[in-house]
């Protein structure tokens, strides 16, 4: 049998490159690299589509909810927020691994939703916005009327 030759493999599979990860992570502290600032953000989202309407939520824990923002511009909705770092907890910092910087996302609307009535809410770290449809695209129960 063939095996593909890894010059950073001996004997035992990946020692030297798991080696290899050990240094460059200890390098990126050392060097401050380790650092995620200024890092464009992407915190997970959810979207939710009943016969209300459309419904986002945005993991956004640790934001000053006076730095969210929600726009709708020509049926686009953009969210922006900025995480700030600790600068005291930077200085002493021997590693930081939760995100800071911006979060900027955008979304196209659709049609059936009423841009007009974009609801948010902050609530334990989660932005919850709220899309109500317009009443024309509401799905509407027809009466079938029995003649004879």
């Amino acid at each position: 049998m063939l095996n593909r030759w890894n010059p950073f493999e001996f004997g035992n599979g990946a020692v030297v490159t798991s080696h290899l990860r050990d240094f460059d992570q200890l390098f990126q502290e050392l060097t401050g690299q380790a650092a995620r600032q200024g890092r464009e953000l992407a915190p997970p989202t959810d979207i939710f589509e009943t016969e209300a309407g459309v419904s986002l939520q945005v993991d956004l824990p640790g934001h000053d909810p006076k730095s969210i923002e929600v726009k709708v511009e020509k049926n686009v909705l953009t969210l922006r927020s900025e995480r700030k770092a600790d600068v005291a907890q930077k200085e002493s910092a021997k590693r930081l691994e939760r995100a800071f910087g911006v979060y900027t996302r955008s979304f196209k609307l659709p049609d059936t939703v009423d841009a007009s009535k974009v609801e948010a809410r902050y609530e334990a770290g989660v932005l919850t916005l709220t899309m109500p449809r317009k009443e024309e695209s509401k799905p509407r129960v027809i009466e079938v009327k029995v003649q004879g």
